[in-house]
């Protein structure tokens, strides 16, 4: 980026190290492109959900796992989380304003990623033919 964006992210705390203007955006970055945050927002675009339902619909991801993304994304107010008295008591999670907003990066995102996987496959299996030795994974 430029550092015509260290007015946006002197706003979020940048960390102040020289050479680094725009370390202040990189925590919401952090949370908002990891794994799971994503795949919550994607399953949570379509709407309320309930804790199990999210388990479910994201493969791969422990119960530890999602509780700590929930809380997150909770914490930074891109979702709400709603207790729904009985027994047992029924939680749901609800994409706040900011949280749907986020909805059609990660659908543009996911697009590019279906439309190029194959690419990104054929590069993978030359760069691989290419250097048998290396160890990127």
């Amino acid at each position: 980026m430029s550092l015509t964006h260290t007015e946006v992210t002197a706003e979020l705390e940048p960390c102040g190290a020289e050479g680094h203007p725009d370390c202040g955006i990189r925590d919401v970055l952090d949370r908002i492109g990891d794994t799971w945050s994503v795949l919550v927002v994607v399953e949570l675009a379509s709407g309320p959900r309930r804790f199990s339902e999210l388990q479910r619909a994201i493969d791969g991801v422990s119960q530890r796992m999602l509780t700590l993304t929930l809380r997150r994304l909770e914490r930074d107010g891109l979702l709400s989380r709603s207790v729904h008295p009985s027994i047992p008591p029924q939680v749901t999670y609800t994409l706040t304003g900011p949280g749907r907003s986020l909805t059609h990066l990660v659908k543009a995102l996911a697009d590019w990623s279906l439309a190029h996987r194959p690419l990104i496959a054929d590069a993978r299996a030359a760069y691989d033919a290419a250097h048998p030795a290396h160890t990127i994974r």
